[in-house]
């Protein structure tokens, strides 16, 4: 006999009835949550390169990432966030002008 035979209207408090109206999901197999882990693991990994070549980004994010790549490109020496300008300051036409007055 099924469950909704035994009695067809739900009652509260009855087990059978509050596993018949359960959703399943698919959890951490999602591909929404994979692609998060990969993005993570991915902007990791490029901190982690970063970090090894002396460069300090400001953040883990990508874009902190890249700007602090682009900011050691354009002054020819690894940035560090904690001790120079902010990146949107670091530029190829400004480098001379911080480099003079010791802010880099």
């Amino acid at each position: 006999m099924k469950h909704w035979e035994h009695h067809p209207d739900p009652i509260d408090g009855c087990f059978g009835c509050k596993a018949l109206g359960l959703q399943m999901n698919a959890g951490d197999a999602s591909s929404q949550k994979q692609t998060s882990n990969k993005k993570w693991e991915g902007e990791l990994q490029a901190y982690r390169d970063a970090r090894a070549q002396g460069i300090q980004p400001a953040g883990t994010s990508m874009k902190k990432i890249q700007e602090a790549r682009r900011a050691s490109d354009a002054m020819g020496k690894a940035y560090d966030a904690n001790s120079m300008p902010s990146t949107n300051l670091i530029q190829n036409k400004t480098v001379s002008k911080l480099s003079e007055v010791g802010a880099i």
